[in-house]
């Protein structure tokens, strides 16, 4: 509990210097603007490697997990829905909420709604020493699926925001192409899993993509290509057999340092929003295609309540699932074991803010992650308290 209030915190604070060092130091910040972005795509490879780690299936049973996709698809689906729907329905002024580009934004920056943590949600569970019921089984096949499902649907949603360019199409080879070595090679590569090999990777992944912009920017400056670092960075966990050590204390120490430096960076990768406010008041509203203009903190509050509990109200459909091996609890504790978010949605808002996509809806978005986040300890403490550790049914 106390790991995760402290990346709440973390995520504020970064939120917080967002907003204040461009008005304190305007220069300054300018020069660190593109640091801050490496950085953050730096910290985010390193994650989604060490998400990659825990995607290990039976190759020759892939029918068993035919249903559990099914059921985590529509965990990352009807919140993503919900979100995307409030924010044109709810924040978004009539004239526009009825334009495609509104709706095309919503459902991009809605998808941080999505994913679970499965990270923040594996060391919460076996913190509260679950790791031998099938609820743990359960919700973590749900939460890897959830987050490949999240990171693959990505490419869709940015054709659909900029329109088939030669890039995304590019884009989307790429894709296909990492989609077949993670599944062909899944598991196979002994290659070192120790944190300094992971910090390599990461720097390695992040170089490619970051080179790969430059170099498509010298054919089209117009349109470079983003290859973001989510889908990359997990298919090489995925496609590496070992596994770091998770009980050596200098690896907690460096996932425990990494993502506690992606929270800071992801609320830094904040465009600033208080100047806008105000220029919105002087100018009798400032008007964006989605989010409309600046609605005042009291009413961001508002929507950052109703948001979150959209999206895990979204999360809930895995209750009416699994009913002839799980208890009316067990499958009510999945669903609430779903809820957590982090690393991965708060990933999702990084690259709808490469998109520049701003403005009072990604506020909301940031601060209803950073109280979910906060609510991630009872949410645990609620999926102890329904199947009761001491007579829950063990993994079969």
């Amino acid at each position: 509990m106390r790991k995760i209030a402290a990346y709440s915190g973390l995520l504020i604070s970064g939120l917080i210097l967002s907003q204040a060092l461009p008005l304190v130091a305007p220069d300054a910040w300018a020069s660190v603007v593109l640091p801050v972005r490496l950085a953050t795509m730096f910290c985010l490879a390193f994650i989604m490697i060490q998400v990659g780690f825990e995607f290990a299936i039976d190759k020759h049973n892939v029918r068993l997990y035919a249903w559990d996709y099914v059921v985590a698809a529509t965990a990352a689906t009807f919140p993503w829905l919900l979100c995307a729907a409030y924010f044109v329905l709810a924040m978004t002024p009539a004239d526009a909420a009825t334009s495609r580009d509104a709706w095309k934004q919503a459902l991009l920056i809605g998808r941080f709604s999505a994913p679970t943590s499965a990270g923040i949600l594996f060391a919460m569970l076996a913190a509260a020493g679950l790791t031998s019921t099938w609820v743990f089984k359960k919700a973590r096949i749900l939460a890897i699926f959830d987050d490949l499902d999240t990171v693959l649907l990505m490419i869709p949603l940015k054709i659909m925001l900029v329109g088939m360019k030669w890039q995304l199409a590019a884009v989307g080879a790429a894709t296909g192409v990492l989609l077949w070595l993670g599944w062909s090679h899944l598991n196979t590569r002994v290659w070192p899993a120790s944190w300094p090999w992971v910090l390599g990777y990461a720097a390695a992944v992040t170089w490619v993509c970051e080179a790969v912009s430059i170099a498509s920017g010298w054919v089209d400056a117009t349109a470079p290509i983003h290859l973001e670092v989510l889908l990359p960075a997990f298919v090489l966990g995925c496609v590496i057999a070992g596994q770091p050590d998770h009980g050596d204390p200098g690896e907690e120490r460096a996932a425990a340092w990494l993502t506690s430096g992606f929270m800071v960076l992801v609320g830094l990768s904040m465009p600033p929003l208080m100047e806008r406010a105000a220029s919105a008041a002087d100018a009798g509203g400032l008007r964006t295609v989605i989010g409309g203009a600046w609605p005042g903190w009291g009413m961001i509050a508002r929507h950052v309540v109703w948001i979150t509990a959209l999206s895990n109200l979204g999360k809930m459909f895995s209750f009416f699932c699994y009913r002839a091996e799980a208890s009316r609890k067990e499958r009510l504790a999945v669903s609430i074991a779903m809820w957590p978010r982090g690393e991965v949605g708060a990933g999702v808002l990084v690259v709808s803010l490469s998109y520049g996509l701003e403005g009072p809806v990604v506020t909301v978005a940031l601060l209803s992650l950073a109280l979910n986040l906060l609510c991630t300890g009872i949410f645990i403490a609620a999926v102890k308290a329904l199947i009761d550790p001491g007579g829950a049914r063990p993994v079969s």
